[in-house]
């Protein structure tokens, strides 16, 4: 089937199980939230502020055990999220993050509301993916949640554990983020193949 990039996100999220998504509309994203309104079965809880997102995420993930959701746009919308995302890494809770960038074209030029969001977040998420072609979206949609659903490895240090052995930190690893350009991506057609 041929779909634009917004609702093939729509679609791989579906196809990961997820039926609640946190977040707070805004410039890059918005493509996204247009193509939402045909996909009935994931709700969406409008917070009040994108860092309220990450950490109602990260709650639903510590109460469900599946993976938490928390969608914002670029820029200060991304950068809302950091303080609930460091909030899950600490604790290991499992959420994937998906906020809007900038066109493609005006990475790096300083473009109104532009942060290198994957960036910011590296040190305090398990991976992090700036998509920047439609093409990308089911490979890296699948990829995140495999990797929040996967125990933690050797590859993402955790020294506070041994400072707490007692702790009951869940063995999943903490963040996937996904940053996609707006509208060169979001409204970009293509073919979306079963896996």
């Amino acid at each position: 089937m041929i779909l634009t990039g917004a609702e093939i996100l729509w679609e791989c999220l579906i196809r990961e199980g997820v039926d609640l998504v946190f977040g707070y509309p805004g410039g890059a994203i918005l493509p996204a939230y247009d193509a939402m309104t045909r996909y009935p079965q994931i709700h969406h809880v409008l917070v009040r502020h994108e860092q309220g997102a990450a950490h109602m995420a990260d709650g639903y993930a510590r109460a469900t055990g599946k993976v938490g959701v928390a969608v914002a746009t670029s820029g200060p919308g991304a950068t809302n999220l950091v303080t609930g995302i460091a909030t899950a890494m600490l604790d290991s809770s499992p959420i994937v993050c998906i906020t809007g960038q900038v066109a493609t074209g005006v990475i790096g030029s300083d473009a109104f509301q532009e942060i290198d969001i994957t960036g910011i977040t590296l040190p305090i998420t398990k991976h992090n993916y700036l998509i920047t072609d439609a093409d990308e979206i089911p490979a890296t949609v699948r990829e995140a949640f495999h990797i929040a659903r996967a125990p933690s490895s050797s590859t993402f240090p955790r020294t506070f554990r041994s400072q707490r052995p007692n702790s009951s930190i869940r063995k999943n690893p903490a963040i996937c983020l996904m940053s996609a350009p707006s509208k060169s991506l979001w409204t970009a057609t293509f073919r979306l193949h079963s896996r």
